[in-house]
């Protein structure tokens, strides 16, 4: 995204030339990075979510809306995939025009954030179940 960017500045400012497909570029490579950052944040756990109720409660109770809490973003997750494919595959046949891509290239990332999202969340439900956490990567 930064070279993209990068050449349609150069191209502007320097060559007096702007390109037609580096805005269009540069916005389907943010839609792809922001839903595989989102499904990152599930399994890393710097997603948003307010855990001072959960924190402040006993052990069982902790774990009980912890659980929730997994499950809601789990199901969050599968629809994300469910209904996403349906969105990618009924503007497949649409084109972008300055990319001559198919529009459903933009949405492919929803289905697939969405699966991840549901498999980290299915990860922290068994990791919670078994009394142990996750260990982020950026540890």
């Amino acid at each position: 995204m930064t070279a993209v960017i990068g050449w349609q500045v150069f191209a502007r400012y320097v060559l007096n030339d702007s390109t037609t497909w580096a805005e269009s570029a540069a916005q389907l490579l943010m839609i792809w990075f922001v839903m595989f950052a989102a499904a990152a944040g599930v399994r890393e756990g710097f997603h948003i979510r307010i855990g001072v109720v959960a924190n402040a409660l006993p052990g069982k109770w902790k774990t009980a809306v912890d659980f929730a809490a997994h499950a809601v973003v789990g199901l969050f997750g599968a629809s994300m995939a469910v209904w996403g494919t349906d969105l990618t595959l009924a503007t497949w046949e649409h084109v972008i025009p300055a990319l001559g891509l198919p529009r459903g290239v933009a949405y492919l990332p929803i289905p697939l954030a969405g699966l991840l999202i549901f498999g980290f969340s299915i990860e922290h439900i068994v990791t919670d179940l078994r009394g142990r956490e996750i260990d982020p990567t950026w540890n």
